[in-house]
């Protein structure tokens, strides 16, 4: 990803996020990046992907 994502004052409708101790989480499970990166090539399950616009609160 170039760049980090921004922060949006809406949520990104599609994207839904439960950790509520990042920085771009909002209340009702919304993501408010403008966009986000899924990493870990060659993944074969989800407990091997990351999700690398994650940033602490």
């Amino acid at each position: 990803m170039t760049g980090r994502a921004q922060k949006m004052a809406q949520p990104n409708s599609g994207i839904k996020c439960i950790v509520n101790t990042c920085h771009y989480y909002g209340s009702g499970d919304h993501c408010h990046a403008d966009k986000i990166e899924v990493q870990s090539p060659n993944a074969k399950s989800t407990e091997m992907t990351d999700c690398a616009t994650f940033l602490p609160e």
